[in-house]
C-alpha cells in the first residue's frame, strides 16, 4: 500500500491577488470634465450672428418686394369718356346720363365685360349706379331726345373684345341728383369689370 503524503507537504494556496493590467485599472486624469451641452450644440455655436441673420432677412425682404410689385395685378385694357350728355328728370331730382365710351383690350386674351358701373363724384357726396339695359335706350331717348344726339350702340355685358382691338359704345345712368349738381360735378367714372380679371378698367372724366 502506498505511503500517503503528510498534509504539511501540500503547498499551500496562493491568494495574494493577481495584479490587473495597468489599462485597465487607468482612471481619468484629474481635472478632466464633460460638458453635455457642448457636446449636443447650443445656438450660440450653431447659428451665425444675429446681425447677418437680420440683414439677410432684410435683404430677402426688399426682393420679395420688389416682385410683388413688378407682377402687381393691373387692367386688362384702357380707354377714355368721350362725350356726356345730361337730362334733367323732372320731379325726381335726379338726372339720366348718356356717356359714350371706348374700351381697349390690352391684354393677350379676349376680355369679356362683366359689369358696368358709373360713380358720381360732387359737393354733395358720391353716388352710384349700374348701367341700363339696353333694352331700355329706346324708351329713354324718345323720353329724353337730348340723350339720343350723340348715342351710339350700347355697350353692354358680355361684350367680347379681342386682343390688341377696341370697342365704341354708348351706357345711361341715373343719378339721383339735380341738373346743377350734376354739372358742378367733381368727376364721372365708368367702371368696367371683365370677367376672371381682379383689376377693373377705370375711365375717368
Amino acid at each position: 500500500m502506498p505511503e500517503e503524503t503528510p498534509p504539511s507537504a501540500i503547498p499551500p494556496i496562493n491568494t495574494t491577488p493577481v495584479s490587473q493590467p495597468a489599462e485597465q485599472t487607468a482612471t481619468a486624469p484629474a481635472g478632466t470634465s464633460f460638458n453635455i451641452g457642448e457636446e449636443f450644440g447650443t445656438a450660440k455655436r450653431n447659428l451665425p450672428p444675429a446681425k447677418i441673420v437680420a440683414i439677410a432677412i432684410g435683404v430677402v425682404a426688399v426682393v420679395l418686394g420688389c416682385f410683388a410689385f413688378l407682377q402687381r395685378a393691373t387692367p386688362q385694357g384702357g380707354g377714355s369718356i368721350d362725350n356726356i350728355s345730361a337730362a334733367n328728370v323732372e320731379g325726381q331730382n335726379a338726372v339720366l346720363v348718356a356717356v359714350n365710351v371706348t374700351l381697349r383690350n390690352a391684354g393677350a386674351k379676349p376680355l369679356y365685360v362683366h359689369t358696368i358701373k358709373g360713380t358720381l363724384k360732387s359737393d354733395s357726396g358720391e353716388v352710384s349706379d349700374d348701367a341700363a339695359s339696353a333694352v331700355d335706350f329706346e324708351r329713354y331717348f324718345q323720353a329724353f331726345p337730348a340723350l339720343k344726339e350723340h348715342a351710339m350702340t350700347a355697350l353692354t355685358p358680355e361684350t367680347k373684345i379681342p386682343p390688341d382691338a377696341e370697342t365704341r359704345g354708348t351706357v345711361i345712368f341715373y343719378f339721383p341728383v339735380t341738373q346743377d349738381v350734376f354739372d358742378k360735378r367733381k368727376s364721372l367714372s365708368v367702371v368696367i369689370q371683365p370677367y376672371d380679371q381682379p383689376v377693373p378698367v377705370v375711365l375717368n372724366k
